[in-house]
C-alpha cells in the first residue's frame, strides 16, 4: 500500500508541467458489469483533459484515455477514475476490494449520473465500502472553490426531470474519495454531442477542472 501511494505522489507532482513535454498522464473510465452503458459520452474525458491543459496547465493526455475494470491490476495505473451511465451497476467480491484498495491507496472516483444510474450505483458502491453513506457536500466545500468558484455548489448542466442539482461524496478517513454529481449530468457537458449551450458546458468543464484540481491537491 505504502508503495501505491508513493507511486501516485510521483504521478501528482508530474501532472502539472512547467515546460512543454509529452502527455505524462491519462485519464480512466470504468468498465464496470451489470449492463450499464459504461461506455456513454465518448468525448468526454478527451475534452476534459484538453481543457486542464489549457486553463490548469496540466498534463493529460488530450487525444485518448484509459478503459479499466474495477477488478483489475491496471486501476492503480491511474490517479482519476471516471464512471458514467444510465443503468446498472454491479461489483464482483473482487472488484468491490479492488475498487476499495484503490481508493483508500490514494486513487479518487468521480460517479456522473447520466439520469438513471442512483438506484444502482448506491448499492454497487455499499459493497465497496458498507460502513459509508454518501453525504451532500456543504457549498462551501473546497472542491467547488478551486481555480472557479461555484458559491451555489454544483452547477445545473443538463436536464432531465428539473430537480436540483447535488453533488455527493464518500469520505473515508476524512479523506474524500468518490464524488457522485447528481442531477445535473457533469459528462454531457463535457460530450460535445448532446447541443448543451455553450455556456453550460463551460460551467461543466470548469467543475470538472475543480474536481481535479482538487484531487491533485488533496
Amino acid at each position: 500500500m505504502r508503495s501505491f501511494i508513493f507511486v501516485f505522489s510521483l504521478l501528482l507532482t508530474t501532472a502539472f508541467r512547467t515546460a512543454p513535454s509529452p502527455p505524462t498522464l491519462k485519464l480512466a473510465l470504468l468498465k464496470y458489469s451489470g449492463g450499464g452503458d459504461w461506455y456513454n459520452d465518448v468525448n468526454s474525458l478527451k475534452n476534459l483533459a484538453k481543457f486542464c491543459n489549457e486553463n490548469l496547465k496540466t498534463n493529460f493526455d488530450a487525444t485518448d484515455y484509459g478503459t479499466v475494470e474495477p477488478g483489475s491490476a491496471e486501476i492503480f495505473n491511474y490517479p482519476l477514475v471516471y464512471a458514467t451511465g444510465h443503468g446498472n451497476m454491479l461489483f464482483s467480491d473482487l472488484e468491490a476490494r479492488n475498487l476499495r484498495a484503490y481508493l483508500e491507496g490514494g486513487g479518487f472516483l468521480i460517479l456522473n449520473d447520466d439520469f438513471g444510474l442512483d438506484p444502482f450505483v448506491r448499492p454497487a458502491m455499499k459493497k465497496v465500502f458498507p460502513e459509508l453513506d454518501f453525504v451532500e457536500l456543504p457549498f462551501s466545500h473546497p472542491i467547488y472553490h478551486q481555480k472557479y468558484n461555484f458559491n451555489n455548489g454544483l452547477p445545473k448542466i443538463h436536464e432531465h426531470d428539473g430537480k436540483p442539482a447535488q453533488g455527493f461524496g464518500l469520505l473515508y478517513q476524512g479523506r474524500l474519495v468518490c464524488y457522485y454529481d447528481f442531477e445535473t449530468d457533469l459528462g454531457d457537458g463535457w460530450d460535445d454531442v448532446h447541443n448543451d449551450p455553450k455556456e453550460l458546458r463551460t460551467k461543466a468543464l470548469q467543475m470538472g477542472a475543480n474536481i481535479v484540481q482538487y484531487v491533485f491537491g488533496q
